[in-house]
């Protein structure tokens, strides 16, 4: 078992790595749809639309639009 510190969480926090994958799904307006996935957990997470992975994203990082 790992035992993580405060300090090991500030660090995971500077650096974040994501497979990002992109499609388009739907007929003539096709909307892109995308995931990530942590390389570290093989956690994935699914969005309908590229504002809602640019959210994710701002919340992970904690940038405000």
């Amino acid at each position: 078992m790992t035992n993580h510190t405060p300090r090991d969480h500030r660090e995971r926090r500077r650096y974040l790595a994501y497979l990002l994958r992109l499609w388009r799904a739907g007929g003539e307006a096709a909307l892109w749809r995308a995931s990530l996935e942590s390389p570290r957990t093989g956690e994935q997470v699914n969005f309908a639309s590229l504002d809602e992975l640019l959210e994710f994203l701002r919340q992970q990082t904690g940038q405000k639009m």
